[in-house]
């Protein structure tokens, strides 16, 4: 296959947009939904349930990813998958007056879901193309920050807007049904303006015709080499227990806020949850990450593993001060909400890294893909009972079991195989 040339349209007029538009339907799936059916009057276990539930497609993304290959250019599901994003926005919109509204805007939630893992394989696959190396190695720092601040626009932006439209109208489904319209139209301007500035790289081509068969086997044997990696049990254990207290609690947090503080919640307004924890707490869990990736390459990951791992799940104790206190100061809440999500950040970049170990050798792209199906796995399924188990112990009880549930990701660790050079960064 003849080389990328470079692309004479700069990537400043297509990255940013388009890992914004990945970074944002993740959030409205992951976390806007919580507050969205919290706000509606869903009780916490079916809001926890429902909304773990929507992680599925990200759990099973590998199982499709080679349609993407096979089938179409990737630059034609960019932005065919944001336009299906916009539909699914406007469908939730829609379905929000509906007496069932719950049952109509899962199903809704779903083609997000779906749509948005779909594009996250696209836009990915497309990065690898377009862009020539030298772009590639410029621009990889800043996919993470569009990504983030597309979380922000949701988490933030959109639900401030929510909260702004409710406080002044005093009609909840009015608010969520113009934010989610908004949302809808952006993303609808989003498909359009990619389908005509994304550039063209000579690699984006569809599968050749009559390959499937060969492809199909091929695709088979990642997952047969994968499998036969030393301690791989253990290694996947790694990949679901590791995040099990954070799983549970990153469900709840946006409930806590919100909760009346006759139900043990702290009684925060939906535009004060949107500034503390949707764009304030996005943007600390973005400086712990930057700060461990910045530590890591100094000293490797097997240095910083530990500390990492501390740094992801103590900080989760803030909550437990929080139930108990229930202080009602804004900048109280939000300095501990700003410390638990630093140390995700910071704690998170060891999870990342140690996937992209496991997939190191032959395969490595598809044996990342099967890495982070099983990250989303360990997102859903502690997930999915989060909030049943948090009604029946209360806000201050859950937090303490959160903590209990990080123990098995710290025992996992004492036998993990890594390499002490791994993650250095060559030359000082």
């Amino acid at each position: 296959m003849a080389d990328i040339k470079p692309t004479s349209r700069s990537p400043w007029c297509w990255i940013p947009t388009l890992y914004m538009a990945e970074g944002t339907p993740n959030a409205l799936v992951a976390t806007v939904s919580v507050l969205f059916y919290n706000d509606l009057g869903v009780s916490n276990g079916a809001t926890a349930f429902f909304t773990s539930l929507l992680y599925l497609p990200w759990v099973i993304k590998p199982l499709w990813s080679p349609v993407v290959d096979i089938l179409k250019t990737r630059r034609q599901w960019i932005w065919a998958t944001q336009l299906l994003l916009g539909a699914g926005m406007a469908g939730v919109a829609l379905m929000i007056p509906a007496p069932h509204f719950i049952q109509w805007t899962i199903v809704f939630f779903i083609v997000l879901a779906f749509s948005s893992a779909t594009h996250d394989i696209a836009a990915d696959g497309f990065y690898m193309m377009a862009p020539t190396e030298r772009e590639q190695s410029f621009f990889i720092g800043f996919r993470s920050i569009f990504f983030n601040v597309g979380k922000i626009l949701a988490a933030g932006g959109l639900v401030f807007l929510a909260g702004k439209i409710e406080t002044q109208t005093h009609n909840r489904a009015l608010a969520w049904s113009t934010v989610f319209t908004l949302a809808a139209a952006i993303f609808f301007g989003l498909g359009l303006y990619h389908r005509f500035i994304l550039p063209r790289p000579a690699a984006d081509q569809p599968g050749k015709t009559g390959a499937a068969e060969n492809f199909f086997d091929e695709f088979l044997k990642t997952f047969e080499t994968f499998f036969q990696k030393p301690k791989i049990l253990l290694l996947i254990l790694f990949l679901l227990l590791y995040r099990l207290g954070e799983a549970q609690l990153v469900k709840i947090i946006p409930i806590f806020l919100h909760a009346p503080a006759t139900e043990g919640g702290l009684a925060l307004p939906i535009t004060t949850i949107s500034e503390i924890y949707g764009t304030t707490g996005a943007i600390t869990f973005m400086c712990g990450a930057l700060l461990g990736g910045l530590f890591v390459a100094r000293h490797g990951l097997k240095f910083w593993l530990w500390p990492m791992l501390l740094a992801i799940h103590l900080p989760d104790a803030v909550f437990i001060w929080l139930s108990y206190a229930q202080p009602e100061s804004h900048f109280v809440i939000g300095a501990g909400v700003a410390v638990e999500q630093f140390g995700y950040g910071f704690g998170f970049m060891a999870f990342m890294l140690y996937m992209i170990y496991i997939a190191r050798g032959e395969h490595a792209t598809a044996h990342y893909a099967i890495c982070t199906g099983f990250m989303a796995l360990g997102m859903m399924l502690p997930g999915m009972w989060s909030g049943w188990l948090q009604e029946q112990l209360g806000y201050p009880h859950f937090f303490v079991w959160v903590i209990l549930a990080t123990i098995p990701s710290f025992i996992v660790a004492l036998f993990l195989p890594l390499d002490a050079e791994f993650g250095k960064r060559s030359g000082k």
